[in-house]
């Protein structure tokens, strides 16, 4: 179990909470607003009203204990600066600042964020991948560069082996697994034949994946 500590209970931090709570992590969420505490104090057993731009606030609640501290104040990016910056000098071991616009990135890395989310921006691109192209189910952001989708079977490999198609040579991807009424089973042989009933999940870099979604749109089109 891993210990999170969650700065700002606004719609990204609310949700964060009550995600990380039920996949059975120990969860603190602090914010000033008495009536965003509220709502999810049924769900998040250890929640403070205070205010974290008070140094004294963050030392009280142990902040360098936490595993992970969220800063999740996207409407004041001061108080999300200073907040960032104290809780990395107070010793925290590791910090995801929560941002709005990509040119305050920079400055919250510089003062101590570890990692830049930005929660419109990433559902915003994820939706945009998702609807653009008929093929894709999901999708999963590894690295900045490598990614990990799931996509139908191109009606052309339907009946052939994964070593007929040499994914790997032709395309540059990897399959993960396949995916057959939701569940996912690990590919291990390059003798799976593939069927029209499931969905596959392939990694690859994200360009060789985009190329490879066009290909497949163009296709079908």
């Amino acid at each position: 179990m891993k210990s999170y500590l969650i700065i700002g209970a606004g719609k990204f931090g609310k949700y964060l909470s009550l995600k990380l709570c039920e996949l059975g992590n120990e969860v603190m969420i602090i914010d000033k607003d008495e009536e965003a505490i509220k709502e999810v104090s049924d769900d998040v057993s250890n929640c403070i009203i205070a205010d974290c731009s008070k140094v004294q606030v963050l030392k009280d609640v142990g902040v360098k204990d936490f595993d992970y501290v969220f800063v999740c104040i996207g409407e004041d990016f001061k108080s999300s600066l200073e907040i960032t910056a104290m809780a990395s000098e107070l010793g925290a071991k590791k910090i995801i600042s929560m941002a709005r616009e990509q040119s305050h990135a920079k400055f919250l890395k510089k003062i101590g964020a570890d990692t830049i989310v930005y929660p419109e921006k990433d559902m915003a691109e994820k939706v945009a991948v998702k609807y653009s192209a008929d093929t894709v189910y999901d999708y999963i952001e590894i690295t900045d560069e490598y990614f990990a989708f799931e996509i139908e079977v191109p009606s052309d490999w339907v009946g052939k082996t994964i070593k007929e198609i040499d994914v790997r040579a032709k395309y540059n991807l990897t399959i993960l697994g396949v995916k057959i009424d939701n569940n996912l089973n690990p590919v291990f042989t390059a003798n799976h034949v593939f069927t029209e009933n499931e969905h596959l999940m392939v990694a690859g870099n994200n360009d060789d994946i985009q190329k490879f979604i066009k290909k497949q749109k163009t296709l079908k089109s």
